[in-house]
Protein backbone atom coordinates (compact mmCIF):
# COMPACT_ATOMS: atom_id res chain seq x y z
CA UNK A 1 0.00 0.00 0.00
CA UNK A 2 2.89 2.50 0.76
CA UNK A 3 3.84 4.08 -2.61
CA UNK A 4 7.99 4.77 -2.96
CA UNK A 5 8.36 7.75 -4.42
CA UNK A 6 10.81 7.62 -7.59
CA UNK A 7 13.66 10.59 -7.45
CA UNK A 8 16.09 11.68 -10.05
CA UNK A 9 19.79 12.58 -8.90
CA UNK A 10 21.44 15.44 -7.47
CA UNK A 11 24.91 16.63 -6.52
CA UNK A 12 26.32 18.63 -3.87
CA UNK A 13 28.50 20.12 -6.17
CA UNK A 14 25.85 21.57 -8.38
CA UNK A 15 25.12 24.14 -5.68
CA UNK A 16 28.32 25.73 -5.54
CA UNK A 17 28.17 29.17 -6.37
CA UNK A 18 24.53 30.00 -5.15
CA UNK A 19 24.50 28.51 -1.67
CA UNK A 20 26.67 29.98 1.15
CA UNK A 21 30.22 27.88 0.91
CA UNK A 22 30.44 27.69 4.54
CA UNK A 23 27.12 25.99 4.26
CA UNK A 24 27.94 23.23 1.51
CA UNK A 25 30.80 22.45 4.44
CA UNK A 26 28.29 22.24 7.15
CA UNK A 27 26.23 19.69 5.05
CA UNK A 28 29.23 18.00 4.05
CA UNK A 29 30.55 17.71 7.89
CA UNK A 30 26.63 16.28 9.12
CA UNK A 31 26.71 13.72 6.39
CA UNK A 32 29.76 12.43 7.18
CA UNK A 33 29.06 10.91 10.23
CA UNK A 34 25.94 9.16 9.26
CA UNK A 35 27.02 7.71 5.43
CA UNK A 36 25.13 4.94 5.35
CA UNK A 37 22.44 5.19 7.59
CA UNK A 38 19.24 4.19 6.30
CA UNK A 39 16.43 7.09 6.48
CA UNK A 40 12.24 6.45 5.71
CA UNK A 41 10.78 9.65 4.80
CA UNK A 42 7.03 9.03 4.99
CA UNK A 43 4.11 11.81 4.39
CA UNK A 44 0.80 12.07 2.19
CA UNK A 45 1.30 13.36 -1.10
CA UNK A 46 4.25 13.23 -3.50
CA UNK A 47 3.39 16.45 -5.16
CA UNK A 48 1.01 19.72 -4.34
CA UNK A 49 2.48 21.46 -1.42
CA UNK A 50 5.58 22.53 -0.10
CA UNK A 51 6.48 18.98 2.05
CA UNK A 52 6.48 16.66 -1.07
CA UNK A 53 8.63 19.76 -2.97
CA UNK A 54 11.17 19.37 0.29
CA UNK A 55 11.53 15.76 -0.25
CA UNK A 56 11.83 15.36 -3.64
CA UNK A 57 15.10 17.81 -3.82
CA UNK A 58 16.42 16.58 -0.64
CA UNK A 59 16.57 12.82 -0.89
CA UNK A 60 18.37 12.49 -3.65
CA UNK A 61 20.70 15.20 -2.37
CA UNK A 62 21.43 13.19 1.01
CA UNK A 63 21.67 9.98 -1.31
CA UNK A 64 24.68 11.74 -3.14
CA UNK A 65 26.15 12.29 0.54
CA UNK A 66 26.13 8.43 0.68
CA UNK A 67 22.94 8.00 2.84
CA UNK A 68 20.47 5.67 1.82
CA UNK A 69 17.14 7.49 1.68
CA UNK A 70 13.40 6.08 0.95
CA UNK A 71 10.77 8.33 0.44
CA UNK A 72 7.21 6.59 0.95
CA UNK A 73 3.84 7.86 0.51
CA UNK A 74 0.77 6.59 2.46
CA UNK A 75 -2.20 5.56 1.08
CA UNK A 76 -5.47 6.37 2.10
CA UNK A 77 -9.38 6.85 0.68
CA UNK A 78 -11.24 10.41 0.58
CA UNK A 79 -12.72 10.07 3.55
CA UNK A 80 -9.00 9.54 5.28
CA UNK A 81 -7.86 12.67 3.97
CA UNK A 82 -10.92 14.85 4.77
CA UNK A 83 -10.40 13.86 8.28
CA UNK A 84 -6.97 14.54 7.86
CA UNK A 85 -7.53 17.90 7.05
CA UNK A 86 -9.99 18.57 9.28
CA UNK A 87 -7.32 17.90 11.73
CA UNK A 88 -4.93 19.96 10.11
CA UNK A 89 -7.34 22.94 10.10
CA UNK A 90 -8.02 22.15 14.14
CA UNK A 91 -4.10 21.99 14.39
CA UNK A 92 -4.13 25.43 13.30
CA UNK A 93 -7.06 26.69 15.31
CA UNK A 94 -10.41 25.99 13.84
CA UNK A 95 -12.86 25.71 16.04
CA UNK A 96 -14.23 22.30 14.09
CA UNK A 97 -13.72 19.07 16.00
CA UNK A 98 -13.12 15.51 14.58
CA UNK A 99 -16.75 13.74 14.32
CA UNK A 100 -16.55 10.01 15.24
CA UNK A 101 -16.65 9.08 11.47
CA UNK A 102 -13.34 11.11 10.93
CA UNK A 103 -11.74 9.28 14.11
CA UNK A 104 -12.36 6.01 12.71
CA UNK A 105 -11.37 6.92 9.15
CA UNK A 106 -8.20 7.86 10.47
CA UNK A 107 -7.35 4.98 12.66
CA UNK A 108 -8.65 2.47 9.47
CA UNK A 109 -5.97 3.93 7.52
CA UNK A 110 -3.58 4.06 10.40
CA UNK A 111 -3.84 0.71 10.73
CA UNK A 112 -3.56 -0.35 7.00
CA UNK A 113 -0.54 2.10 6.49
CA UNK A 114 1.21 0.33 9.57
CA UNK A 115 0.59 -3.22 8.22
CA UNK A 116 2.35 -2.01 4.95
CA UNK A 117 5.55 -0.81 6.40
CA UNK A 118 8.15 -2.57 5.85
CA UNK A 119 12.10 -2.19 5.34
CA UNK A 120 14.63 -2.15 7.87
CA UNK A 121 15.58 1.38 9.20
CA UNK A 122 17.87 3.59 11.08
CA UNK A 123 15.68 6.91 10.90
CA UNK A 124 12.07 7.30 10.40
CA UNK A 125 11.17 10.38 9.76
CA UNK A 126 7.36 11.47 9.86
CA UNK A 127 5.53 14.62 8.23
CA UNK A 128 2.74 16.20 9.55
CA UNK A 129 -0.62 14.59 11.41
CA UNK A 130 -1.25 12.13 8.48
CA UNK A 131 1.10 9.25 9.15
CA UNK A 132 1.67 10.41 12.94
CA UNK A 133 -0.26 7.72 14.27
CA UNK A 134 1.74 5.02 12.52
CA UNK A 135 4.25 4.30 15.49
CA UNK A 136 2.13 3.56 18.07
CA UNK A 137 0.27 0.86 15.49
CA UNK A 138 4.73 -0.53 14.71
CA UNK A 139 6.68 0.08 17.31
CA UNK A 140 10.10 1.51 16.90
CA UNK A 141 11.49 -1.30 15.24
CA UNK A 142 14.68 -1.01 16.28
CA UNK A 143 14.45 2.97 14.60
CA UNK A 144 14.84 6.16 15.49
CA UNK A 145 11.56 8.37 15.13
CA UNK A 146 11.03 11.85 14.39
CA UNK A 147 7.89 14.34 13.76
CA UNK A 148 8.21 17.10 11.57
CA UNK A 149 5.25 19.22 11.98
CA UNK A 150 5.20 21.98 8.91
CA UNK A 151 1.93 23.92 10.30
CA UNK A 152 1.46 26.33 13.10
CA UNK A 153 0.05 24.25 16.35
CA UNK A 154 0.58 27.27 18.24
CA UNK A 155 -3.07 27.42 19.58
CA UNK A 156 -4.72 24.19 18.33
CA UNK A 157 -7.85 23.40 18.66
CA UNK A 158 -7.95 21.53 21.88
CA UNK A 159 -10.54 18.37 20.82
CA UNK A 160 -8.08 18.16 17.83
CA UNK A 161 -4.84 18.25 20.08
CA UNK A 162 -5.92 16.17 22.49
CA UNK A 163 -6.79 13.18 20.14
CA UNK A 164 -3.34 13.59 18.27
CA UNK A 165 -1.13 14.08 21.28
CA UNK A 166 -1.18 10.63 22.69
CA UNK A 167 0.34 9.31 19.53
CA UNK A 168 3.70 11.62 19.36
CA UNK A 169 4.80 10.82 22.83
CA UNK A 170 6.62 7.46 21.43
CA UNK A 171 8.28 9.69 19.20
CA UNK A 172 12.39 10.17 19.84
CA UNK A 173 12.52 13.96 18.79
CA UNK A 174 10.03 16.39 16.92
CA UNK A 175 11.05 19.50 14.87
CA UNK A 176 8.95 22.36 14.49
CA UNK A 177 9.73 25.75 12.16
CA UNK A 178 9.19 28.41 15.35
CA UNK A 179 9.51 27.80 19.06
CA UNK A 180 5.91 29.35 18.80
CA UNK A 181 4.39 26.72 17.19
CA UNK A 182 5.51 23.85 19.95
CA UNK A 183 1.92 23.47 21.97
CA UNK A 184 2.76 24.04 26.11
CA UNK A 185 1.97 20.63 26.59
CA UNK A 186 3.66 18.74 23.99
CA UNK A 187 4.94 15.20 25.23
CA UNK A 188 8.39 14.92 23.93
CA UNK A 189 11.84 16.90 25.34
CA UNK A 190 13.67 16.61 22.67
CA UNK A 191 12.13 19.28 19.66
CA UNK A 192 14.35 21.19 17.22
CA UNK A 193 13.11 24.32 15.90
CA UNK A 194 14.66 24.09 11.92
CA UNK A 195 12.99 25.95 9.53
CA UNK A 196 12.04 24.78 5.52
CA UNK A 197 14.42 26.06 2.81
CA UNK A 198 13.62 26.07 -0.84
CA UNK A 199 16.20 24.25 -3.57
CA UNK A 200 17.38 27.15 -6.01
CA UNK A 201 18.17 24.15 -8.54
CA UNK A 202 14.25 22.78 -8.65
CA UNK A 203 12.46 23.70 -11.62
CA UNK A 204 10.59 25.98 -9.78
CA UNK A 205 13.72 28.20 -8.95
CA UNK A 206 16.10 27.34 -11.43
CA UNK A 207 16.97 30.14 -13.09
CA UNK A 208 15.43 31.81 -16.34
CA UNK A 209 15.48 34.21 -18.56
CA UNK A 210 13.30 37.19 -18.53
CA UNK A 211 12.04 36.90 -22.22
CA UNK A 212 11.66 33.11 -21.70
CA UNK A 213 9.47 33.72 -18.94
CA UNK A 214 7.79 35.96 -20.65
CA UNK A 215 6.73 33.70 -23.89
CA UNK A 216 6.07 30.93 -20.98
CA UNK A 217 2.86 33.35 -19.69
CA UNK A 218 2.30 34.43 -23.19
CA UNK A 219 1.31 30.56 -23.75
CA UNK A 220 -0.82 31.19 -20.67
CA UNK A 221 -2.54 34.01 -22.15
CA UNK A 222 -1.10 36.52 -19.35
CA UNK A 223 -0.93 39.99 -21.14
CA UNK A 224 2.88 40.57 -21.26
CA UNK A 225 2.28 44.48 -21.63
CA UNK A 226 -0.25 45.08 -18.31
CA UNK A 227 1.26 44.76 -14.84
CA UNK A 228 0.64 41.52 -12.86
CA UNK A 229 0.12 40.79 -9.05
CA UNK A 230 0.39 36.87 -8.22
CA UNK A 231 -0.64 34.85 -5.58
CA UNK A 232 0.71 31.06 -5.31
CA UNK A 233 -0.89 28.97 -2.99
CA UNK A 234 -3.05 25.97 -2.28
CA UNK A 235 -6.86 26.95 -2.03
CA UNK A 236 -7.26 27.40 0.94
CA UNK A 237 -8.55 29.45 3.57
CA UNK A 238 -5.85 29.79 5.41
CA UNK A 239 -4.39 31.56 2.40
CA UNK A 240 -7.03 33.59 1.88
CA UNK A 241 -7.86 33.88 -1.61
CA UNK A 242 -10.96 35.74 -1.13
CA UNK A 243 -9.11 38.43 0.97
CA UNK A 244 -6.14 38.79 -1.90
CA UNK A 245 -9.41 39.65 -4.79
CA UNK A 246 -11.00 41.73 -2.21
CA UNK A 247 -7.81 43.91 -2.21
CA UNK A 248 -6.61 43.45 -6.09
CA UNK A 249 -9.94 44.95 -6.41
CA UNK A 250 -9.05 48.06 -4.14
CA UNK A 251 -5.74 48.61 -6.20
CA UNK A 252 -7.39 48.21 -9.39
CA UNK A 253 -8.76 51.82 -8.35
CA UNK A 254 -5.39 52.76 -8.84
CA UNK A 255 -4.43 50.79 -11.53
CA UNK A 256 -6.96 49.74 -13.61
CA UNK A 257 -5.72 47.55 -15.82
CA UNK A 258 -3.62 45.70 -13.12
CA UNK A 259 -4.10 41.89 -13.90
CA UNK A 260 -4.19 38.94 -11.14
CA UNK A 261 -3.13 35.68 -10.76
CA UNK A 262 -3.97 32.90 -8.37
CA UNK A 263 -2.32 30.09 -8.90
CA UNK A 264 -2.61 26.78 -6.94
CA UNK A 265 -1.68 23.24 -6.87
CA UNK A 266 -4.58 20.50 -6.21
CA UNK A 267 -3.20 17.72 -3.69
CA UNK A 268 -4.52 14.35 -2.97
CA UNK A 269 -4.42 15.00 0.45
CA UNK A 270 -6.52 18.10 0.62
CA UNK A 271 -10.17 17.62 -0.70
CA UNK A 272 -11.29 21.07 0.65
CA UNK A 273 -9.40 22.94 -2.05
CA UNK A 274 -11.93 21.74 -4.58
CA UNK A 275 -14.56 23.67 -2.56
CA UNK A 276 -12.16 26.68 -2.07
CA UNK A 277 -11.33 26.55 -5.98
CA UNK A 278 -15.32 26.89 -6.53
CA UNK A 279 -15.62 29.59 -4.15
CA UNK A 280 -12.81 31.60 -6.17
CA UNK A 281 -14.01 30.87 -9.97
CA UNK A 282 -17.72 32.03 -8.52
CA UNK A 283 -16.29 35.82 -7.37
CA UNK A 284 -13.73 35.73 -9.96
CA UNK A 285 -16.96 35.66 -12.63
CA UNK A 286 -15.81 36.41 -15.98
CA UNK A 287 -13.12 39.21 -15.12
CA UNK A 288 -10.68 38.79 -17.94
CA UNK A 289 -7.88 40.28 -16.31
CA UNK A 290 -8.13 37.76 -13.39
CA UNK A 291 -6.20 34.22 -14.01
CA UNK A 292 -7.02 31.08 -12.06
CA UNK A 293 -4.61 28.10 -12.96
CA UNK A 294 -4.15 24.79 -11.22
CA UNK A 295 -1.37 21.90 -11.71
CA UNK A 296 -4.75 20.38 -13.68
CA UNK A 297 -4.82 23.29 -16.46
CA UNK A 298 -1.41 22.81 -17.38
CA UNK A 299 0.35 25.54 -14.81
CA UNK A 300 3.06 23.45 -12.87
CA UNK A 301 6.44 24.61 -11.14
CA UNK A 302 8.04 25.85 -14.75
CA UNK A 303 5.28 28.13 -15.16
CA UNK A 304 5.17 28.93 -11.28
CA UNK A 305 8.85 30.33 -11.88
CA UNK A 306 7.84 32.47 -14.53
CA UNK A 307 4.98 33.73 -12.88
CA UNK A 308 6.88 34.60 -9.64
CA UNK A 309 9.72 36.22 -12.20
CA UNK A 310 7.53 38.14 -13.92
CA UNK A 311 5.07 39.20 -11.40
CA UNK A 312 5.10 43.17 -10.45
CA UNK A 313 4.31 41.83 -7.02
CA UNK A 314 3.72 38.76 -5.35
CA UNK A 315 1.00 38.25 -2.81
CA UNK A 316 1.09 35.44 -0.20
CA UNK A 317 -1.96 36.85 2.06
CA UNK A 318 -1.74 34.28 4.89
CA UNK A 319 -3.81 34.45 8.07
CA UNK A 320 -2.20 31.27 9.44
CA UNK A 321 1.16 29.60 8.22
CA UNK A 322 3.53 27.19 9.05
CA UNK A 323 6.67 28.85 6.85
CA UNK A 324 4.88 29.87 3.13
CA UNK A 325 7.83 28.45 0.89
CA UNK A 326 6.50 30.52 -1.79
CA UNK A 327 7.63 33.64 -0.28
CA UNK A 328 11.05 32.43 -0.15
CA UNK A 329 10.72 31.27 -3.36
CA UNK A 330 9.65 34.84 -5.09
CA UNK A 331 12.30 36.61 -3.52
CA UNK A 332 14.90 34.50 -4.77
CA UNK A 333 13.98 35.66 -7.81
CA UNK A 334 14.11 39.25 -6.71
CA UNK A 335 10.00 39.71 -6.68
CA UNK A 336 9.25 42.27 -3.85
CA UNK A 337 6.33 40.55 -1.82
CA UNK A 338 3.61 41.66 0.16
CA UNK A 339 2.27 39.11 2.92
CA UNK A 340 0.59 38.36 5.91
CA UNK A 341 1.88 38.54 9.23
CA UNK A 342 1.43 35.10 9.84
CA UNK A 343 3.56 31.79 11.13
CA UNK A 344 7.41 31.60 9.49
CA UNK A 345 6.62 34.44 7.04
CA UNK A 346 8.21 37.42 9.10
CA UNK A 347 11.38 35.21 9.48
CA UNK A 348 11.58 35.38 5.58
CA UNK A 349 11.03 39.00 5.56
CA UNK A 350 12.33 41.12 8.76
CA UNK A 351 11.63 44.90 8.61
CA UNK A 352 13.49 46.76 4.92
CA UNK A 353 14.01 43.34 3.48
CA UNK A 354 11.76 41.76 0.47
CA UNK A 355 8.37 43.55 0.80
CA UNK A 356 5.66 44.49 3.37
CA UNK A 357 3.99 42.25 6.46
CA UNK A 358 -0.06 43.65 6.40
CA UNK A 359 -2.34 42.47 8.80
CA UNK A 360 -5.69 43.47 6.77
CA UNK A 361 -7.11 43.61 2.95
CA UNK A 362 -6.63 47.03 3.33
CA UNK A 363 -3.01 46.78 4.10
CA UNK A 364 -2.79 44.28 1.80
CA UNK A 365 -4.38 46.93 -0.93
CA UNK A 366 -2.41 49.81 0.23
CA UNK A 367 0.81 48.41 -0.34
CA UNK A 368 0.80 46.50 -3.29
CA UNK A 369 -0.18 50.13 -4.24
CA UNK A 370 2.85 51.20 -3.20
CA UNK A 371 4.90 48.91 -4.55
CA UNK A 372 3.31 49.20 -7.91
CA UNK A 373 4.00 53.22 -7.75
CA UNK A 374 7.78 52.70 -6.70
CA UNK A 375 9.52 50.45 -8.57
CA UNK A 376 12.91 51.39 -7.63
CA UNK A 377 12.15 50.89 -4.20
CA UNK A 378 10.48 47.54 -5.28
CA UNK A 379 13.39 46.43 -6.91
CA UNK A 380 15.34 47.70 -3.78
CA UNK A 381 13.46 45.26 -1.63
CA UNK A 382 13.14 42.38 -4.03
CA UNK A 383 16.81 42.21 -3.83
CA UNK A 384 17.38 42.60 -0.22
CA UNK A 385 15.02 39.72 -0.07
CA UNK A 386 17.61 37.58 -2.07
CA UNK A 387 20.33 38.17 -0.49
CA UNK A 388 18.67 37.28 2.64
CA UNK A 389 17.00 33.76 0.90
CA UNK A 390 20.94 32.89 -0.52
CA UNK A 391 21.78 33.37 3.25
CA UNK A 392 19.33 31.59 5.18
CA UNK A 393 16.19 29.84 3.29
CA UNK A 394 18.18 27.41 1.24
CA UNK A 395 17.92 23.43 0.77
CA UNK A 396 21.40 22.63 2.10
CA UNK A 397 21.31 24.35 5.36
CA UNK A 398 18.16 23.10 6.10
CA UNK A 399 19.86 19.63 5.49
CA UNK A 400 22.60 20.15 7.54
CA UNK A 401 20.06 21.24 10.67
CA UNK A 402 18.35 18.15 10.00
CA UNK A 403 21.10 15.49 9.96
CA UNK A 404 22.95 17.04 12.83
CA UNK A 405 19.43 16.05 14.84
CA UNK A 406 19.60 12.53 13.42
CA UNK A 407 23.25 12.42 14.10
CA UNK A 408 22.68 13.54 17.99
CA UNK A 409 19.95 10.77 18.28
CA UNK A 410 22.07 7.35 16.65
Amino acid sequence: MLRRVAVGQRSLHAYRGLVPEHVLDELRDAAAPLRGARILQLNATAYGGGVSELLRSGVPLLNDLGLAVDWNVIHGETEFFKATKAMHNGLQGAPQVLSDDELAAYAQATAENARALDGDYDFVVVHDPQPAAILDETGRRGARWVWRCHIDTSQPNQQVWQFLRPFLGAYDAAIFTMAQFVPADFPLERVAIIAPAIDPLSPKNIGLDMETAREILDWIGIHREIPLVTQVSRFDPWKDPLGVIRAYRMVREEFPGLQLALIGAMALDDPESWEIYQQVTDDVGSDPLVHVHTNLTGVSNLEVNAFQRVSDVVVQKSIREGFGLVVSESLWKGTPVVAGRAGGIPMQMPHGVGGHLVDSVEACAARIVELLGDREAAAELGERGREHVREHYLLPRLLAEELRLLGSLA
